[in-house]
């Protein structure tokens, strides 16, 4: 449980071997992590608490207002009305930028496989 929910409910997954960020969690425990918030996330569907959808959130880094230096994913209720807010500037961008953002993004992907040797998850390769 959170000890400053959002709301009723609010949820945290945390891999009991430590890591930092996302850079420091090993796969697998970055596996069961998401698995464990999959189930919790449907729990809470059924659990009687006021909870008409489900966010999961997780920051990474100060930029992302990581707050507490150990990989931890928020599973909490939503319901209309409820505090939670993430404000943005969330504008339509133009193609040319999607497009050199994407490349970017691959980029990475490919500096990753380079590093690890292992080629990527079948969900990033291009038809």
């Amino acid at each position: 449980m959170d000890l400053q929910p959002v709301t009723p409910g609010h949820l945290l997954v945390i891999p009991k071997s430590h890591a930092e960020g996302l850079e420091d969690l090993q796969e697998d425990a970055g596996v069961r992590v998401w698995t464990v918030a999959h189930q919790l996330g449907r729990a809470l569907r059924l659990s009687g608490l006021r909870c008409e959808d489900v966010n999961l959130f997780l920051a990474d880094g100060e930029a992302a207002f990581q707050e507490v230096f150990h990989v931890h994913l928020h599973v909490f209720p939503r319901f209309k009305g409820d505090p939670f807010r993430v404000e943005a500037d969330w504008q339509m961008r133009e193609r040319d930028l999607l497009d050199e953002t994407a490349a970017a993004v691959r980029s990475g992907i490919t500096a990753l496989e380079t590093a690890s040797g292992v080629g990527p998850p079948s969900v990033l390769e291009q038809p």
